[in-house]
């Protein structure tokens, strides 16, 4: 159960990822021994999940993002299967996501250019199996990126 002091630890570490667990347990105003406790706990009850580097692909050269809105014929009794084992195989999609509704799955590719963009979409995306639509929205700017939500 998670009670206000776990809450704490997550609105801090949220709002400053950066922050090392001595200034956390401080400001939270519980021994570092406590709160490596609640972490430990809050891990492995998969409220907390682990920590990840935030990449800025554009300077390391991949300047196309685009999300597919893809619609699968799901007539055969394994699509949904054949589908997403060959998405998750192709590097460029770093995001897979199944929806409910008229589009069945959402995904981002990064591209270095719009070349490379051609040639992923047309050697590697339209290649999965089952596809009945796809539709491409090239992202132009990013107005807000955030998992912040209040806790």
């Amino acid at each position: 159960m998670i009670d206000s002091q776990d809450r704490r630890i997550l609105r801090l570490w949220q709002a400053d990822p950066n922050r090392s667990r001595k200034d956390l347990a401080q400001d939270v105003g519980i021994s570092l021994g406590a709160l490596n406790r609640r972490v430990d706990r809050l891990r492995g009850d998969n409220v907390l999940g682990a920590r990840r580097a935030v990449i800025d692909w554009g300077k390391l050269g991949y300047s196309v993002q685009v999300f597919l809105r893809i619609t699968l014929d799901k007539t055969q009794s394994d699509a949904w299967g054949q589908f997403l084992k060959a998405a998750r195989a192709v590097p460029e999609i770093t995001v897979i996501e199944t929806l409910v509704g008229r589009v069945d799955v959402r995904m981002d590719v990064m591209a270095r250019d719009l070349e490379h963009y051609q040639e992923i979409y047309v050697e590697k995306i339209l290649a999965l199996p089952h596809l009945s639509d796809v539709e491409s929205l090239m992202l132009i700017s990013e107005i807000k990126n955030s998992a912040e939500l209040p806790i």
